[in-house]
């Protein structure tokens, strides 16, 4: 039986005291070849530990008002992922209700 495999990767170009400068990603089978980001946030499920295991980077060039903007979509998407995967429709729609909160306090600056 054949199985098909798809690579995600990431290459980060660090300064001398090992700060990312620029980030890159490529995922050949969605039509992305290197491009360019300022920021990138992976978690992996550890079904061994049942523990999340993340990295979170972000360039030095980046901006705060984009990092804020950056964490407000990211939260909003998660509510979107836990309802697909779960099919917990009210603690999702709870989750977009707090993202509102948050862009409220968090973006009223821009």
């Amino acid at each position: 039986m054949s199985t098909h495999k798809s690579k995600i990767t990431l290459e980060i170009e660090l300064d001398e005291n090992k700060v990312p400068e620029k980030m890159y990603w490529s995922a050949p089978d969605g039509g992305i070849n290197n491009s360019e980001s300022k920021a990138f946030l992976l978690s992996v499920w550890d079904e061994e530990s049942k523990d999340t295991l993340r990295i979170d980077l972000w360039t030095k060039d980046m901006k705060v008002d984009e990092m804020k903007r950056f964490f407000y979509q990211t939260l909003l998407s998660m509510s979107d992922s836990l309802e697909k995967a779960t099919n917990e429709d009210k603690m999702a729609g709870d989750l977009r209700d707090f993202c509102e909160h948050f862009a409220d306090k968090l973006l009223k600056e821009e």
